[in-house]
């Protein structure tokens, strides 16, 4: 099992997943060499300045957190890798995905952890050609219009966005460069911003769909509640639903997956003094605190983990925990709170 950067759209680097160079550093951070917890002896022969570092990498190691591997990132990743190969020989209408479920449930982990599955299989497959763009990570942003669209193409490819550019200039740059790139998946994250009740939002949707009949690639979506949203009413909705492929996100309940979630990321800890066990017998706690969903987990057990570096505890308890505030929504499900 594996870890990756929080549910966001950057990078442990800084660089956000948008641009190609933040995606390529996200790509490179799975593969690269994990870091191991010092025993005593060795931190205590450790410089100042080397304590120092050492502890900013493990904070840099607890901040990106998070666990990849549950059944939706399964589920997501098997059917995202039969459609790609399906499409392979589609001249025209072309399957897609949609990943989508409540707020703070994964859909971006199983988004981006489908792209680099599909990345590193093209790698595989296609050794040695660094010219090849495989993926393309965009988000959607509110009221986003037609232009505004094929911009968020643009710079992730790091083409020029000019005043002076229009869509039609935007789109042939975009669609070249994927064409001589070969790029085969393209994820478009936050895809309930487009509202197909609204101009706007009709005309941004018929230029997603444009690119996926002008680009020989895949398309995969990720938004907030997808199959009741406007995004599948009327024609263009049915359009939409006819080619697409949902995969639902949802809050864990407490059994034996929501075990294993919390037990893999305890034994990613990089902390000198806790007790592993600690935390797995903490699991229906956290269950109950985080309503099951994912994101909440990883922002408790991370922001405890932080915690328990900079104060020098060197480890995580439910005191620490219950230090760790709540998002706002899950505020309001816990038991003698408004809401």
């Amino acid at each position: 099992m594996t870890t990756m950067p929080d549910s966001g759209p950057h990078d442990d680097f800084g660089q956000y997943l948008t641009v190609l160079p933040g995606w390529q550093q996200f790509v490179a951070s799975t593969t690269s060499t994990t870091m191991t917890v010092l025993t005593k002896n060795e931190y205590d022969a450790l410089s100042n300045e080397e304590k120092y570092d050492y502890d900013e990498d493990r904070l840099d190691h607890h901040a990106r957190l998070q666990v990849v591997a549950t059944s939706t990132v399964r589920r997501t990743v098997t059917c995202g890798r039969r459609l790609t190969v399906l499409n392979r020989g589609a001249i025209s209408a072309r399957r897609g995905l949609i990943v989508t479920g409540p707020a703070n449930t994964g859909k971006t982990i199983a988004l981006t952890q489908f792209g680099l599955a599909h990345e590193l299989q093209d790698r595989r497959r296609h050794p040695g050609q660094d010219e090849r763009i495989p993926v393309i990570y965009i988000t959607v942003p509110p009221a986003a219009t037609p232009r505004v669209i094929a911009a968020e193409f643009a710079r992730f490819l790091g083409l020029p966005v000019l005043r002076s550019s229009n869509i039609t200039d935007l789109t042939e740059a975009v669609v070249g460069v994927c064409t001589k790139a070969r790029t085969g998946l393209v994820l478009v994250d936050e895809i309930h911003n487009i509202s197909l009740q609204t101009r706007t939002g009709a005309d941004a949707s018929d230029t997603l769909k444009c690119f996926s009949e002008r680009i020989p690639a895949t398309f995969a979506y990720a938004g907030i509640d997808i199959e009741d949203s406007s995004l599948l009413t009327g024609t263009r909705g049915d359009q939409i639903a006819a080619r697409f492929t949902a995969v639902d996100t949802h809050p864990f309940p407490y059994n034996t997956e929501w075990k294993a979630l919390v037990a893999q990321l305890e034994a990613n800890l990089l902390l000198h003094q806790h007790k592993p066990g600690t935390l797995t017998r903490l699991d229906r706690f956290l269950h109950t605190r985080t309503g099951g969903m994912i994101g909440t987990l990883s922002h408790q057990l991370r922001g405890a983990a932080v915690d328990a570096i900079l104060t020098g505890t060197e480890k995580i308890t439910k005191a620490g925990l219950l230090a760790v505030d709540l998002d706002i929504a899950s505020r309001r499900k816990q038991p003698g709170t408004d809401g």
